[in-house]
């Protein structure tokens, strides 16, 4: 049983804070310690470091640049990752409890989409619009299989209301009779926050995409709300496949907490030992693979609790 908390308000974007700082440390240490630097663990500080950078960092600006929608962007970005953890339950206990719970997780995550894409076409640069258009194109590979995901959890628990999800999960995890839902899950939370190897968005080989042209503060919110996304979809994955707060003597938040905190760092890990996989490829993979497999995962969860 979930029960709505009010103190929850205040409480949510610290917990996710803390959570996106650390997996910003973790990013810079495994980063460092691939390149060979002698001390790795003091990279872990370089996300302040950089952070400190930024906001006394000037802004720049752009000739004809749509200054509401570039300015937004960052912070629609973050506003809509936070708003995505409203349903996601800490232990007993969310900030809602909302019965079409699953729904409106999957629409921040659009908010977000959305928010990405203005970004890049508001700076009126050629390297933050191709950026844009790459996350667009994005979407559209890793979306589908997304929300057939998270239909399969619905399907299984027989409810959108992620306390149900959860409440069905007493006897098995999900994960256990849902794998490949739980891995293209995993990989689709990877590509929704444009993280490695899904990070054509802000590559390199377009001077950093839609965060190019971006500065000081407005570029330190937008990164910001890049990791706090990162967060909020593995935090989601343990309602949805890992049985929520269930486990032996620990309290069911604690669990909550230490079972986010195994799958961020499995993603952070994973963005920086996996190559980047090329659009197109990754097209292919989607329309090819993904979707027809999730289907299938759907197929069989149906056929099980009908």
């Amino acid at each position: 049983m979930v029960e709505t908390t009010a103190w929850g308000v205040l409480l949510l974007p610290v917990i996710l804070g803390l959570f996106a700082v650390g997996a910003a440390a973790f990013d810079a240490t495994l980063a460092a310690r691939a390149a060979g630097v002698a001390a790795p663990r003091s990279a872990a500080l370089a996300p302040l470091r950089s952070a400190a950078g930024l906001l006394v960092q000037q802004r720049r600006r752009t000739l004809a640049a749509d200054t509401l929608l570039w300015r937004a962007a960052g912070m629609v970005l973050l506003v809509a990752a936070v708003l995505a953890s409203l349903v996601t339950p800490l232990g007993q206990w969310a900030v809602g409890d909302l019965s079409a719970g699953v729904v409106w997780f999957n629409a921040m995550e659009i908010v977000a989409w959305a928010a990405v894409w203005l970004a890049g076409w508001g700076a009126n640069s050629a390297f933050g619009l191709v950026g844009g258009y790459r996350f667009v194109a994005q979407g559209l590979a890793y979306e589908l299989p997304h929300m057939f995901v998270l239909t399969t959890a619905a399907l299984g628990a027989g409810s959108l209301r992620v306390a149900d999800i959860v409440a069905a999960q007493q006897d098995l995890w999900f994960v256990v009779w849902m794998p490949v839902a739980f891995a293209v899950y995993l990989l689709s939370v990877l590509a929704m926050a444009f993280a490695g190897p899904f990070n054509h968005a802000v590559s390199s080989d377009v001077a950093g995409g839609v965060l190019a042209e971006l500065s000081g503060v407005d570029r330190l919110v937008f990164v910001a709300g890049r990791w706090v996304l990162l967060v909020s979809g593995a935090a989601m994955a343990v309602p949805l496949f890992l049985g929520g707060g269930s486990g032996p003597l620990l309290p069911d938040w604690l669990w909550t907490l230490v079972k986010t905190a195994l799958v961020l760092a499995a993603l952070v890990w994973a963005g920086r030992r996996v190559p980047t996989i090329r659009m197109e490829r990754f097209e292919e993979i989607s329309w090819m693979v993904l979707i027809p497999a999730t289907l299938l995962q759907a197929l069989f969860v149906s056929l099980v609790v009908i």
